[in-house]
């Protein structure tokens, strides 16, 4: 079943790594999903879905979750330490928060997605103009 692609409709979706250690579940919509230039998310190809805490639900592979870290500190990147995915992490824009990559996410339909564009290469910039998921 393809997820809705309909503005402002939150919906329930699951979402996981490759090899299926880690599975999780989002309650949101589609409207907000992101793209950055950065140079993590651009090697990761990561579409940013940027949630509250209670929108999300680990629901198996914490103990397969490996964390990487880098310049400020702040962002928690986590991978699957058996297949190398990164479904999801916590971001530096928003340390209080869980960014969802919508490309883990089941049955969405990747080039219906119409993603802002946020200039994570200018992030200092960026984060002071219109962010596009706030």
């Amino acid at each position: 079943m393809r997820a809705s692609l309909e503005q402002n409709m939150p919906q329930t979706m699951s979402g996981g790594c490759h090899c299926g250690r880690v599975r999780f579940r989002v309650t949101a919509d589609l409207s907000g999903v992101t793209y950055c230039n950065c140079s993590i998310c651009a090697k990761k190809g990561f579409l940013h879905l940027i949630v509250p805490p209670e929108a999300f639900e680990l629901v198996s592979g914490a103990d397969a979750l490996t964390i990487y870290r880098f310049n400020t500190g702040t962002a928690r990147h986590t991978f699957c330490a058996t297949c190398g995915i990164h479904p999801f992490y916590v971001p530096r824009s928003d340390p209080d928060k869980i960014d969802v990559n919508v490309r883990c996410l089941d049955g969405v339909d990747l080039a219906a997605l119409k993603p802002h564009v946020f200039d994570g290469q200018n992030w200092e910039q960026a984060i002071g103009n219109n962010v596009p998921w706030r």
